[in-house]
């Protein structure tokens, strides 16, 4: 069983993919999407969106990262995937999923589904740009409008040298509205010869059991789940029997929120940096009560220094409530 964190747009970036590394889990990690628009892309743009690649492609834990690049230019596409290439990613993966509408408008992302032929020639374009030992992958949608086309894509896609396709079980028009489709995953899983990984709506440990059990893959990409609980990956191995861990608590989370808020501050521009915090807190409050007394207490603070001393009191708490007596 491989566990994936999937490539979230101003979401799961380096930061979150360092301190989810860290509680552990995770087999690998996908980048966001570097957008192609038809220009060669200069080192800076990758290295910015994907900074563990000074690092040998892995996190500082030691997980290794695939860049995905997000395209419809077969040619441009190639040239830099090519470029790419040269400063040693993991992998490349290629995105066919994104619901949002300013890349569906110019022809990316999700858009492409409607397009299975345009498909095959960017895959075939960018397996010929690179060399033949780096993987090269692609993740879906079940389809634009609807799943009438995801055999077509999915296929495409193998036809074009993807190594691995990786399905999130909704439509573009789905967005991110429950449920996911994973059973249709299943059709895919069937009708191509490569690894089939399910992704979608994997909230919780029975969520990860009953998407194996629909779409028949033991591989399973998270999300937005692993955000709200990061100890999620764990829970899913200890249930399948490929590990035994202790749940993870509060205590054990508040650490990594500590560092997250040190990379944040670090690597974020300064506008950014509560608001990536409060973001996380508002996932992390699905999964621990004490998540939500958290995200209250920070809801409106924005100052830089009242917030790091924020942070360092809830540690010390934390440290407190985990002594024993």
């Amino acid at each position: 069983m491989k566990l994936l964190l999937a490539p979230m747009e101003g979401l799961l970036d380096f930061v979150l993919r360092d301190v989810l590394t860290r509680v552990g889990g995770a087999d690998r990690c996908v980048s966001e999407f570097i957008r192609v628009t038809g220009s060669l892309l200069p080192d800076k743009v990758f290295l910015r969106t994907m900074p563990e690649l000074r690092n040998g492609s892995r996190t500082l834990a030691g997980v290794p990262v695939r860049a995905q690049l997000l395209g419809s230019d077969p040619q441009s596409m190639a040239e830099n995937a090519a470029s790419l290439a040269r400063l040693g990613p993991e992998g490349i993966d290629l995105n066919f999923g994104c619901p949002a509408k300013v890349v569906n408008r110019h022809g990316g992302g999700a858009a492409l589904l409607q397009e299975p032929e345009q498909i095959a020639r960017v895959v075939a374009a960018v397996r010929a740009a690179v060399p033949a030992p780096m993987p090269v992958s692609a993740k879906m949608r079940l389809g634009f409008n609807d799943s009438s086309l995801m055999l077509d894509c999915a296929q495409a896609m193998a036809d074009g040298g993807a190594c691995e396709i990786v399905v999130h079980g909704r439509t573009k028009l789905d967005g991110y509205r429950p449920p996911a489709y994973w059973d249709r995953i299943a059709r895919i899983r069937e009708a191509v010869a490569v690894p089939v990984i399910a992704n979608g709506e994997i909230w919780s440990v029975a969520d990860a059991l009953r998407c194996q059990a629909e779409s028949g893959c033991m591989d399973l990409m998270l999300g937005r789940g692993i955000v709200a609980d990061p100890g999620l990956a764990l829970d899913i191995r200890a249930a399948v029997g490929a590990a035994a861990i202790k749940p993870l608590s509060w205590q054990d989370l508040t650490p990594q929120l500590e560092r997250f808020w040190h990379m944040v501050c670090e690597g974020l521009e300064p506008r950014q940096r509560a608001g990536r915090l409060k973001q996380w807190l508002n996932l992390l409050r699905r999964r621990f009560p004490e998540g939500e007394q958290a995200y209250q207490e920070l809801r409106t603070q924005t100052d830089q220094r009242e917030i790091t001393l924020w942070i360092q009191a809830l540690v010390r708490r934390a440290a407190d409530e985990a002594q024993p007596g």
